[in-house]
């Protein structure tokens, strides 16, 4: 299998996922715990059917020292024990903000003062950043259909 589109031979592509993945640096040197940001992105990746996200982040997780039980758990959260409170309310704000196209009012009331019960502003900043950013990576490797499953632990560092 390959992509409809080589876009790490793309000079444009290549100028513009640049600028994501300075995006991206910023968020991984905020105080939003590492651990967190792994799940939400992984979160995400699987709602949005982006297989080379899910391996990426899935690695790297791992990689960073995540649990087996906990990455396999990730889709079924709800349910799940392994997650903190915080982790939890991070997985349902990127649930919504995943999904902002199924909820009509968008992400609800509820789940940000649940979202801001754990985190303060800078790490809600954080959050919503790293959601629209994972969200924007998924479109691309989507829309292109980036297949998924070679991806090296640090293989874009």
């Amino acid at each position: 299998m390959s992509a409809r589109l080589n876009i790490f031979g793309s000079p444009l592509a290549g100028q513009v996922l640049k600028h994501f993945v300075a995006a991206g640096k910023v968020l991984a040197d905020s105080s939003l715990p590492a651990a967190t940001q792994e799940l939400v992105k992984i979160r995400a990746s699987q709602i949005n059917g982006c297989g080379f996200c899910t391996d990426m982040h899935t690695k790297e997780a791992a990689a960073a020292g995540e649990s087996a039980v906990r990455l396999h758990l990730i889709a079924a959260w709800r349910e799940a024990t392994v997650f903190t409170e915080a982790e939890r309310a991070a997985l349902e704000l990127a649930e919504e903000g995943t999904r902002t196209a199924d909820a009509a009012g968008g992400v609800s009331d509820e789940v940000w003062a649940n979202a801001a019960k754990h985190y303060d502003e800078e790490q809600l900043a954080a959050l919503v950043s790293l959601i629209a950013l994972i969200n924007a990576f998924n479109r691309v490797n989507v829309l292109v259909q980036q297949p998924a499953g070679d991806y090296r632990v640090g293989q874009f560092d």
